[in-house]
């Protein structure tokens, strides 16, 4: 029943030619849709077209439809859940159990998650393992037997990584952007990949291919890479191949490039307003370099670029995902739109309206709707009336089979929950992470000769952002013999706790505070955020006190654009236990730091560059 892994993956070459010629036969008695080569696109797809099209013959109206969904289910277990399960899956599909949801729709996919709609689905290795084998088990219970793809939002670093610990927290995006390496971009992917594999998910929506032209970008920011076209590029194509040497499937996203908005598509639908050759300069490079790395799956973005198409989100634009994806890229893998229910999909298009939109631009499957009865409903009713056809449809269902095909997930679809505790979390994983993130850690200022501190007693004041974080530093300090004191103050600091914080530090030999998004900027108004004057704010009352202070950037590392006084600043990229880690390991001189900035930090009063791309210092 167990073994599905990425040692025995079937390869993507054509087999021998008389499967080919019966194929074909098959194609042509079939009709167009597969039949030929210039069909759905299918390079490689030889070895398992005869076997497509026969499924496809054999598949009702309504399971080629059920296919295209990737839907969320509520539970840790795929037939008994816990009643707050069974209320959340009454409430979105009218049915009690994540089996009974997959039987209902008979759906291509489903997505894990762990806070959203209190999915909950995430727990040990060994409870993720046997829900993967419960909904396959349901999958696999329908007519026509069809395994499912399952997914997560597994990013590495802080912010996007679903699955914490025991699995293998690696520092993410920009913190690999200021590593620089390739070979690490490539192995974090794979520690990421193999666990994932070991718990029975077959596609990772990652990497993150958008870069972060705007320092004021309020979803993307440490998620990207960094700045430079050439180095997303790099990272990313890595990455790709990372995925698939830990045994999942990668998707490259946001496509067409999210990495110039001031709004978040969750809560709005923002515009890039890049004309087409800055597109071509910034944004499409990354994506180009994950087509030539083999990329299976490519993820829209809900935003708007006037430049191609005026006034339509991309995830509904078939300039955009047809015309330019398809056509100008010559992408043939699937495209996955990102989740229908974020308000930039939702404020333009109502729920009955959105998927056959997507679908219709050219997006293969739609992920998690806000009303699936609703949105199945739609898309049904669009091919029965003839605005989607039959031909469009199986082109999007042939891609769909073909690709867990590819993946061996029809040739074994089930996974073992014991072995998955050994693999999530194995001591090589957890070294490999911290040696990598070791190498990002950056040194943005040291002017006053500060760093490295030497090992001993002092005493020392850990404030400013984050409860795990603050204490984390003080814990690691401690062990260097420090004595600590924490005063974690939040994302906005009181006046009464800057008071507190300036009071500690006068009986304080060393000051180390952490700041998340100190130069954050409020689109609409164009001024800084409440929580950024006040970390502000507390910064410059620390540096006031003359004590030694070290400023620690703990997500994007622009913030020390907003007190530039500062003399000893570091940026960590995010605040996993090993960047924690990492970070007073650099403070100690126990590693050397070697990041170097992955993106260009401007002047705060707009007059320029305070910190150029490539900065970072050394001891």
């Amino acid at each position: 029943m167990f073994g599905r892994s990425a040692s025995i993956r079937e390869s993507r070459t054509p087999l021998r030619l008389l499967i080919l010629g019966l194929a074909l036969v098959l194609a042509a008695a079939f009709g167009p849709p597969a039949a030929t080569a210039g069909g759905p696109g299918h390079s490689g797809d030889a070895p398992y077209r005869g076997k497509i099209i026969s499924q496809l013959r054999h598949m009702t109206l309504e399971e080629k439809v059920g296919q295209l969904f990737v839907i969320e289910v509520a539970g840790r277990d795929a037939n008994t859940p816990s009643d707050a399960a069974k209320a959340i899956n009454q409430r979105m599909y009218g049915v009690d159990t994540p089996a009974q949801a997959v039987a209902k729709y008979r759906p291509g996919g489903v997505i894990y998650y762990t806070t959203r709609n209190n999915d909950d689905n995430i727990g040990d290795p060994a409870q993720v393992a046997t829900l993967s084998n419960g909904l396959q088990a349901a999958a696999l219970a329908q007519p026509r037997r069809i395994p499912l793809q399952i997914s997560v939002d597994q990013e590495g670093g802080a912010l996007v990584a679903r699955f914490g610990a025991p699995a293998t927290q690696m520092p993410g995006n920009m913190a690999l952007g200021a590593g620089r390496s390739a070979a690490d971009a490539k192995r974090s992917a794979q520690v990421i990949g193999t666990e994932l594999d070991a718990v029975g998910v077959t596609q990772d929506y990652a990497p993150v291919a958008d870069v972060n032209v705007n320092p004021n970008n309020p979803v993307i920011g440490i998620r990207s890479i960094g700045s430079d076209p050439a180095l997303v590029s790099d990272l990313v194509a890595a990455q790709v191949r990372g995925y698939r040497a830990g045994g999942v499937s990668a998707v490259a996203k946001h496509f067409p490039g999210h990495g110039d908005t001031g709004k978040d598509s969750h809560f709005g639908l923002p515009e890039v307003t890049h004309t087409r050759a800055e597109m071509e300069a910034i944004d499409l490079p990354p994506f180009r370099a994950a087509i030539a790395a083999g990329i299976d799956t490519i993820m829209t973005a809900h935003v708007v670029l006037p430049a191609i198409d005026p006034g339509v989100p991309a995830t509904m634009s078939h300039k955009i995902l047809t015309g330019l994806l398809r056509d100008d890229l010559g992408f043939d893998g699937l495209v996955v739109t990102d989740a229908l229910d974020m308000q930039g999909a939702t404020s333009t298009y109502p729920p009955d309206v959105a998927p056959v939109r997507a679908f219709l631009a050219g997006a293969d499957q739609l992920l998690v709707p806000p009303q699936m009865d609703v949105a199945y409903g739609a898309v049904l009713d669009a091919v029965r009336s003839g605005e989607i056809s039959k031909k469009r449809l199986d082109e999007s269902v042939y891609r769909i089979l073909l690709h867990k095909h590819r993946e061996g997930i029809f040739r074994d679809p089930f996974v073992d929950p014991a072995a998955a505790t050994q693999v999530v979390g194995a001591p090589q994983h957890l070294a490999d992470a911290q040696a990598i993130t070791n190498r990002t850690t950056t040194l943005v200022k040291n002017d006053a000769g500060l760093l490295p501190l030497t090992a001993g007693p002092r005493r020392v004041l850990v404030a400013g952002w984050g409860v795990g974080t603050t204490q984390g530093i003080a814990n690691a300090m401690g062990a260097r013999g420090a004595t600590t004191q924490v005063l974690e103050s939040g994302t906005t600091p009181s006046a009464t706790a800057i008071a507190n914080a300036v009071a500690a530090a006068q009986n304080s030999d060393l000051v180390v505070v952490s700041t998340n998004n100190a130069y954050a900027i409020n689109a609409d108004t164009g001024q800084p955020t409440p929580a950024a004057v006040a970390q502000t704010a507390l910064v410059r009352a620390l540096l006031a006190t003359g004590k030694p202070v070290v400023v620690a950037a703990m997500r994007n590392p622009y913030d020390v654009a907003s007190f530039p006084e500062a003399a000893t600043v570091l940026d960590t990229y995010g605040y996993t236990v090993g960047q924690l880690e990492s970070l007073v390991r650099v403070l100690f001189g126990e590693v050397n730091p070697t990041g170097k900035l992955p993106v260009s930090i401007p002047r705060a009063d707009g007059t320029g560059v305070l910190f150029p791309f490539g900065h970072g210092l050394g001891y």
